[in-house]
């Protein structure tokens, strides 16, 4: 085995990738040529004698040192101990040097290390003696530990994991540490020792607070994790004064060098979490506690803290009675710093606490205490307790914490303990001026969880149906109880909630039909909060045999029927009751069953066993009553419930039910047409309960699981009758559903295999009958009958294979996906035949005496090809696209003349002038050139890429990016030269664009990388966003550049819709409208008109200013400028002039400017208060004459004010105070109203709906 190992190492140093490697090839060469000379065996012995006695060679040039030691790596792990026993000390001696030298090359250091560590491993207890005076292990050793400390990073790391491996390996002795790990351990302790030392030195000389990274330290550090990780923890005499050590440095403030030494100590005690080492973590936690820092220090005392957590987590785990029995005195040490001023300080002791109370307490004390584990227990709760007082008042946030771990540690054991303390935290949340109310809500939701709800309301009482003077009602209590009950009593619900129910509800039915006031609103809550912890109680009552009774049973049954409002609430009590039963019957071990549920697998199995004979039947009634009164939206619920009691009905009854079903189901199909018209006329506007029979299907396919197989004859006979009735889309899917449900059960795959030439027949005859909305489930229905196939009756895949390539082509999105994914499970059933034989003549439309093929991928290919002989576009496009699926995924199972065919045969049908055949075409190919072999590919370039082009004028459908994109591909794979070399002349620009593009974006890549770093690959993490739900649709959809085209006609080959420009934003930009001073109404019917999907502007301010007036003192109101009247809405600037007037006058934002042959071009930007909206708006103005422009100015203006109304105003009206005034620049502000105008909801400003903030 191991030269087996070796050889095959040789072997990829005689295969370099890289051009340094070369020479170590040589060398290896020239050994091997001298065994063939001498007729020498190449075995790990020969190899190492030889690059041994290289190595002895004093002429041996400096460039071939490397490669042999690199080979002497390599082959002495594999060479006899016995010999590197007895050849130590001359290889020590030639690699001593290169090992001290300083300066010497990485790589020959690496590889002289990996000699070295192969030697230590080697020797025997006998050579560890030796002192370090002598050339012996320790000496190497020595040597070793210099190079941990390397400014290097690779030879540190290397130097490092030999050491590791050495000490975990120690030669056979009675010592449970390696002979050289107090070696070792002395001189990591001093060069640590030395290294804080210098550091400690540095601060002080700089005055500094925060202490600076050391990176000599850290080394030293890592030097100290390795040991101890490699020597079981530590040698035992030395670990005193490396905690001592450790916690100085802890000292210094650094936050890395306390991370740092916390890693040391995970270290050790990982090292000592085994049986062999754990003997010295007594000491370990003895020495912890006696380095304890003091009260205040903030700086040394949390990692001090989480070094005492992790070492209890160790104990825990070695000794758990022993470390649970100890625990008081830690515990308590720890709540002490509680009261610190030091949030930091109060934070590690809460985490720490939580941590004991998760790690160190063993499972037997929750199942079985003794006497001593109880008064430990009484003990923490009692220290517990006290940090609910004054003394403790800063940190009772971190209390609490503490406090629901010590609920979710001890369970139902916290009652009688933890009452007390459960009392006065809800007595301070009930406290109105209290504010941890939601950290005290979580705490009581967890003693609700582990003592029960009748244990918590017994000192907490809700108090609601006869408050008591001074007992305050605790309503609040109620959604933690539906949060958090579980695994109880059900007793307690009946005797405690539900006459608290009753008296609720009474005193709402008491109130009659009169207004709802506020109070029997309250009242109807609390009846729905209180049954909204039913489902709580049903997981998994300790009691359910007792308290699950006919009186109650018979309540659920008139709530249902009779509360609708509380249906979803019993129905998910009633499954959880039998789902959480089944969850404990089906668990494999029987470990944990009892401290996880305090329910046996075998109380479990008697729960379901009653549940099944006494209520099954009934509530099964009851049920498909309610089901079949219920809304589709609302059926979810009660469907569910009805499959968990389907699952635990005795098979009797089961029958029984069916049959039942079943004959009504028979009697309603023969009157759902008259029915359904008559509902359809009763119902034309509201919402329509399904029809009896719809419902009935229902049942039955939810029912078909669990039938016995005596009923699988009806329920077939069902399927065929429904099936083939096309009047009737939806009953047709429900029977098709049938088949995949019934695949999923054994029982129900042996029916379909049984009847497997059967439903063939059927489903082939049917294939005229099927309607649209059906074909999913249709599509379905084939793919779960396919596995089931056994080999005789592969001629079925050929008879439907038609049926799922044109369905490819289907409009329903489901339908196509389905399509794709049957016609992969065709190609892999025809690959995994192993060449059995297709009866070819008892496919449809076939000849009686057609010849059997045998199954095989290049067979289904030639099935599938076969629609490209089709009578239709639609068919070929639907074959091509087929095809592409298909060769995506076995390209690599077919053959290379498969392969070449289908590409020659696809471009030929290029040259088609159909779009639809094109369409299909194009995708075909842009999968070719993404996963098929470059050789394949080159020699139809030539005349591939000129077909391509043509369609890259066509500029219906998206062929010019489809185009673009298959070119964009193939440049990233052939490369520009090839690609344009075979390009026509007249599409290079299409090329040329392509590459400038390229660059482009690289060039803004690289920017966006030298500038802050926020560029397109570092939004995403270094990631591809996950677009593509498989690689095939990756394959399809991707660009190069991800072009922000859209790719519609590709959504034909996954059979899913390309995403739309900007499809990733989620949600649309819609903008409310509304006035100032009354916010929109939602509940307005005309509410809709006040929402745009444009981001509404807002209005400008009016400014007061003096009003326009005429000659006669008459105000003046929509007239512009060239009237003579004053602006008001501006107040005039400080610095305005004639000279500022007539720069306006040539450059204002309304000025018109001459554009291309003289043209006038007006400024359209709909922004009204940019003065540079003319540069965005891109040059896109309206252009007209000059005299053109006067004429329409002068109509503008003769029809403003007066009767007439702006286009831009908008609105109706006539006389000056028309409604058809302009609020432009002349006249009254857009936000302010005219006078005689109404309130507006939303101004009109230039175009846009805009937010009106103006008075009257």
């Amino acid at each position: 085995m191991a030269s087996v190992t070796l050889q095959e190492r040789l072997d990829r140093i005689r295969n370099p990738n890289l051009q340094n490697q070369k020479q170590t090839v040589s060398v290896l060469e020239g050994v091997e040529s001298a065994f063939k000379e001498r007729n020498t065996e190449a075995t790990p012995t020969a190899y190492f004698a030889s690059l041994l006695s290289l190595l002895d060679n004093k002429s041996l040039a400096q460039s071939v040192v490397y490669p042999v030691v690199y080979l002497l790596d390599i082959v002495t792990p594999f060479a006899p101990e016995a010999i590197l026993r007895a050849k130590f000390t001359q290889i020590l001696t030639r690699l001593a040097p290169v090992l001290s030298q300083p300066d010497a090359d990485a790589p020959l250091i690496k590889a002289s290390i990996g000699c070295l560590e192969s030697l230590l491993l080697a020797q025997d207890a006998a050579a560890w003696e030796m002192s370090t005076a002598q050339i012996g292990p320790r000496r190497a050793v020595g040597g070793l530990l210099s190079l941990t400390l390397d400014h290097r990073p690779k030879v540190r790391k290397r130097a490092l994991d030999a050491l590791k491996n050495i000490l975990k390996n120690p030669p056979p002795s009675p010592s449970l540490d390696h002979p050289a790990a107090a070696m070792c351990a002395e001189t990591a302790m001093q060069s640590l020792k030395v290294l804080a030392e210098k550091t400690a030195q540095e601060k002080k000389e700089r005055k500094s607070a925060v202490a600076t990274n050391d990176p000599e330290l850290i080394h030293a550090l890592q030097l100290v994790k390795a040991i101890a990780f490699a020597s079981g923890g530590w040698p035992s005499k030395k670990i005193e004064s490396l905690c001592e050590l450790l916690l100085g440095i802890a000292r210094s403030g650094n936050e890395h060098m306390s991370m740092a030494v916390f890693d040391v100590f995970e270290m050790m005690f990982e090292g000592m979490a085994d049986e062999v080492a754990s003997a010295k973590l007594p000491r370990v936690l003895e020495i912890i506690r006696e380095l304890r820092p003091a009260p205040n220090d903030t700086q040394l005392l949390p990692p001090w803290i989480a070094i005492l957590s992790r070492a209890y987590d160790v104990s825990a785990q070695v000794t758990p009675d022993e470390t649970f029995q100890e625990l008081v005195e830690p515990f308590t040490l720890v709540a002490g710093y509680l009261e610190s001023q030091s949030k930091n300080i109060r934070i590690s002791a809460s985490e720490c606490l939580v941590s004991f109370m998760a790690n160190c307490i063993p499972n037997q004390v929750i199942v079985d205490p003794s006497i001593f584990d109880e008064k430990v227990i009484q003990k923490l709760v009692n220290v517990a307790e006290g940090l609910l007082t004054v003394k403790f008042q800063v940190a009772w946030m971190e209390s609490f914490n503490v406090i629901g771990a010590m609920f979710d540690a001890l369970r139902w054991r916290a009652n009688p303990y933890l009452l007390a303390v459960t009392k006065n935290i809800g007595e301070m949340r009930g406290n109105d001026s209290f504010a941890g109310k939601q950290e005290a809500d979580e705490v009581l939701g967890k003693a609700i969880r582990a003592m029960g709800p009748e244990a918590v309301l017994s000192v907490l009482p809700l108090n609601l149906a006869k408050p008591a003077k001074g007992q305050p009602g605790r309503a609040w209590m109620l959604p933690l109880l539906r949060d958090y009950v579980a695994n109880t009593n059900l007793s307690h619900f009946r005797s405690e909630l539900v006459p608290l129910s009753q008296t609720m509800f009474q005193r709402v039915l008491e109130h009659g039909d009169a207004e709802k006031t506020m109070e029997i609103k309250i009242y109807e809550t609390v009846v729905h909060q209180i049954w909204s912890i039913l489902p709580g109680y049903c997981d998994l009552p300790l009691d359910l045999t007792e308290a699950f009774d006919q009186e109650f049973a018979e309540m659920l049954t008139n709530l249902l029927y009779g509360q609708v409002d509380l249906r979803l609430d019993i129905c998910r009590a009633l499954k959880t009751v039998v789902e959480s039963n089944q969850a404990i019957a089906s668990l494999a071990e029987d470990d944990e069953l009892i401290l996880h549920s305090r329910v046996t697998q075998e109380t479990a199995k008697k729960n379901l066993e009653y549940l099944g004979v006494s209520f099954a039947a009934e509530f099964l009634a009851v049920l498909f009553n309610v089901y079949s009164t219920t809304l589709p939206q609302k059926r979810g619920p009660v469907l569910q419930t009805i499959n968990a009691y389907l699952s635990i009905i005795p098979p009797a009854r089961l029958t029984e039910t069916f049959n039942l079903v079943c004959e009504k189901l028979a009697a309603a199909l023969q009157e759902v047409p008259d029915k359904e018209q008559k509902a359809k006329k009763q119902q034309k506007g509201g919402e329509q309960i399904p029809s009896t029979a719809h419902t009935l299907m229902d049942l039955v396919v939810t029912m078909s699981i669990y039938l016995p197989r005596e009923s699988f004859e009806a329920l077939f006979k069902i399927a065929s009758v429904v099936i083939v009735r096309d009047d009737d889309p939806q009953l047709q899917k429900k029977a098709y559903k049938m088949i995949p449900r019934m695949a999923n059960s054994d029982i129900g795959k042996a029916a379909l295999v049984e009847r497997s030439a059967e439903l063939q027949a059927f489903l082939l005859s049917s294939a005229d009958k099927v309607s649209a909305p059906a074909r999913r489930e249709r599509l379905a229905a084939i793919g779960a009958l396919l596995p089931l196939l056994p080999k005789d009756s592969l001629h079925f895949i050929p008879a439907i294979l038609s049926e799922v390539v044109i369905s490819c082509k289907e409009n329903n999105e489901k339908a196509r996906t389905t399509a794709f994914d049957v016609l992969v499970l065709m190609g892999h059933i025809m690959e995994s035949a192993g060449g059995a034989m297709i009866d070819n003549s008892k496919v449809p439309h076939m000849p009686a005496d057609a010849p059997k093929a045998a199954a095989s991928i290049e067979e289904y290919i030639t099935m599938v090809s076969a629609g490209l002989a089709g009578s239709t576009p639609h068919m070929i496009s639907a074959s091509i696209t087929a095809i592409t699926r298909v060769l995506y995924e076995f390209r690599e199972s077919l053959k290379q003349e498969t392969l070449a065919d289908l590409v020659q045969t696809m471009d030929l049908f290029l040259t088609s002038n159909n779009r639809e055949i094109v369409k299909s075409v194009l995708g075909f190919v842009k999968v070719c050139v993404i996963s098929l072999p470059t050789e394949l590919m080159l020699p139809r370039l030539e005349t591939l890429i000129p077909n391509i082009m043509v369609w890259s004028h066509e500029h219906k459908g998206h062929f010019r990016a489809k185009v673009k994109h298959i070119i964009e591909r193939m440049l990233r794979r052939f490369g520009f030269e090839i690609v344009t070399k075979y390009c026509p002349e007249d599409d290079k620009k299409l090329i040329a664009n392509i590459r400038k593009t390229k660059e482009r974006s690289k060039r803004k890549k690289e920017a966006a990388k030298g500038g802050d770093g926020d560029g397109d690959e570092e939004e995403t993490g270094g990631k591809r966003a996950g677009r593509f739900e498989s690689e095939y649709d990756q394959a399809l959809y991707s660009s190069a550049d991800e072009s922000e085209h859209s790719d519609d006609s590709d959504s034909e080959m996954v059979g899913k819709k390309a995403p739309r420009k900007g499809a990733q934003q989620k949600g649309g930009n819609a903008y409310i409208l509304e006035d100032e001073d009354e916010p929109l109404d939602l509940l307005d019917r005309n509410a809709l008109a006040n929402i745009s999907s444009t981001k509404p502007t807002k209005a400008k301010r009016p400014v007061k200013t003096k009003a326009k007036t005429d000659l006669d003192g008459k105000l003046i109101l929509g007239q512009d400028d060239d009237e003579g009247a004053m602006e008001i809405d501006d107040a005039p600037s400080k610095e305005e002039s004639g000279v500022g007037a007539y720069v306006a006058a040539l450059r204002g934002k309304d000025v018109p400017r001459r554009g291309l042959r003289g043209k006038l071009k007006w400024n359209n930007s709909r922004k009204g208060n940019d003065d540079d909206d003319d540069e965005e708006d891109g040059g896109e103005g309206m252009e007209i004459d000059g005299a053109d422009a006067k004429a329409i100015k002068a109509k503008v203006n003769g029809g403003r004010g007066r009767g007439g109304g702006d286009r831009r105003g908008g609105g109706r009206g006539g006389g000056r105070g028309g409604r058809g005034g302009r609020g432009g620049r002349g006249g009254i502000n857009p936000g302010r109203r005219a006078l005689g105008e109404g309130r507006r909801q939303g101004p009109t400003m230039q175009g846009r709906v805009g937010k009106s903030r103006g008075r009257a």
